[in-house]
């Protein structure tokens, strides 16, 4: 994933795909159907990007490489700090374990409004480099903005009741330590292109599961 527009085309389509058969497999799981939207989502994250790509590559109009840097940057940064844990909430079966997770649900609405803000404030830019795209936008307190992001994020997952889903939060905490590690300035890019392919076990998870809850993850109430 992330590393040219062929690789997004075809990583965004074989998702879209995992992500359409998770949405077959909600049924009647009404709470299930924001976490079974992820998958789709992020593909729909990563076939965006391929416009990128071809835009800054200058195979598309510059008009079109704007729009879809702004929707990257929309998904990315505005959306999926509240999306996550606002799914993950509508997923948990008890009362108690979903007021567990409102603070996360609250604490991705700030993070979605202070990065909204700075990308009409501040602007942002993107570029190619070496497998990856570098977006960058300019803003103060980064570090403590993408703390938050990461908590609000990965904390729902890790608190979850359904241990598929803490599962599905340590891989991704895993992931965005390497992945810091390995690049900064592709980190929005390389992290959305992982948790695009990641969300491939909801769909699994959704598919294989049975229509209720076990009953293990039910008696926290």
């Amino acid at each position: 994933m992330c590393f040219s527009p062929e690789a997004d085309l075809v990583g965004g389509a074989v998702i879209a795909a995992i992500g359409v058969d998770a949405l077959r497999h909600v049924h009647q799981r009404h709470g299930h159907l924001a976490i079974a939207s992820l998958p789709l989502l992020l593909a729909a994250h990563q076939l965006d990007e391929s416009l990128v790509w071809l835009g800054l590559e200058g195979h598309v109009p510059h008009s079109v490489e704007h729009v879809a840097v702004w929707v990257y940057l929309l998904v990315a940064f505005v959306v999926l700090p509240t999306f996550v844990p606002f799914a993950v909430l509508a997923f948990e079966p008890t009362r108690r374990r979903r007021w567990t997770m409102a603070p996360f649900v609250a604490l991705g609405l700030v993070v979605s409004g202070v990065l909204a803000h700075a990308m009409v404030r501040d602007g942002f830019s993107a570029e190619i480099r070496p497998y990856h795209i570098a977006y960058s936008l300019h803003m103060g307190d980064a570090f403590v903005v993408i703390v938050c992001y990461v908590v609000a994020v990965c904390g729902a997952l890790l608190l979850s009741g359904d241990r598929h889903v803490v599962l599905f939060g340590l891989v991704n905490v895993v992931a965005i330590a390497v992945i810091a590690r390995l690049t900064v300035d592709g980190f929005a890019s390389v992290w959305c292109g992982w948790a695009a392919v990641s969300s491939g076990a909801i769909a699994a998870h959704l598919r294989f599961s049975r229509s209720h809850r076990p009953a293990s993850s039910a008696v926290v109430a």
